[in-house]
């Protein structure tokens, strides 16, 4: 994949100022006002927007709070560097997907979850319960049964990662993954295993994830989760890791 900018729509806002606010923020993500830019004054903005001066300055509140703009004396509303929006913040990831995402994107999302789902299958390794396993043996079942480069094939995908991160038990790493959900469902579509080879190899190391967590091995779940974010990177690249280069994790089971 190259530093194509792919946009996945979402769900539009529910009030004005809920709306304003997206509106202004996709523009910043997309680099329409650049960092240390000044925002046009509140009359321009009001006409622009069509709204009342209160919905605006909410707008403009809501956008403080998420970390995209500051608000100076004499200065005026400005955007703020990069480094200091709130990226678990669910609007904001949100916007990502409607102003485009790009490899960086792609390629931070993968590290932070590099950071915390190999920890987060370890645990449901130990933590499990059988409602957990069903859940886990459900999604698996839902991926084999849905067309690969499809909406249901991600959301199963998901489904099966939000549920190991459940089965953890632990409360933050189970509230990391309902945030970062759209943005993890837009790159499993991204990174749909479209060729035959493909889906076996993600079919294999998901499952591989199930068994490990169904046996109680931490170490075997921790390192097949390891693999399949790796996959995932390689397929957003447009290449795929070859299985034969984790020859030293455990085999999976013929079945659930």
């Amino acid at each position: 994949m190259t530093s194509r900018i792919v946009v996945i729509p979402t769900r539009r806002a529910h009030s004005n100022h809920a709306e304003v606010a997206r509106s202004i923020g996709v523009d910043i993500i997309a680099g329409r006002y650049a960092e240390g830019t000044r925002l046009p004054g509140d009359a321009e903005m009001i006409a622009m927007f069509g709204v009342s001066r209160p919905v605006l300055r909410e707008s403009v509140k809501t956008l403080v709070a998420k970390g995209l703009l500051t608000t100076k004396a004499r200065v005026g509303t400005v955007v703020r560097e990069r480094a200091a929006w709130n990226m678990f913040d669910a609007d904001v990831l949100a916007w990502h997907l409607d102003a485009g995402i790009d490899k960086r994107f792609l390629n931070d999302l993968a590290e932070i979850r590099l950071a915390v789902e190999p920890r987060a299958a370890a645990l449901a390794a130990k933590q499990r319960s059988e409602e957990d396993l069903a859940e886990l043996r459900r999604s698996m079942e839902r991926m084999r049964f849905e067309a690969s480069d499809s909406v249901c094939f991600a959301d199963a995908d998901l489904a099966l990662h939000v549920a190991v991160a459940r089965a953890s038990g632990n409360l933050f790493m189970r509230s990391i993954g309902h945030v970062i959900e759209a943005a993890l469902r837009a790159s499993f579509l991204l990174s749909a295993p479209v060729e035959p080879e493909d889906r076996d190899t993600v079919l294999l190391w998901h499952q591989r994830i199930v068994d490990a967590i169904a046996a109680g091995d931490a170490e075997a779940a921790s390192e097949a989760m390891v693999f399949v974010i790796h996959n995932g990177m390689h397929r957003h690249e447009g290449t795929v890791i070859e299985a034969a280069s984790a020859e030293a994790l455990p085999p999976a089971d013929s079945g659930d």
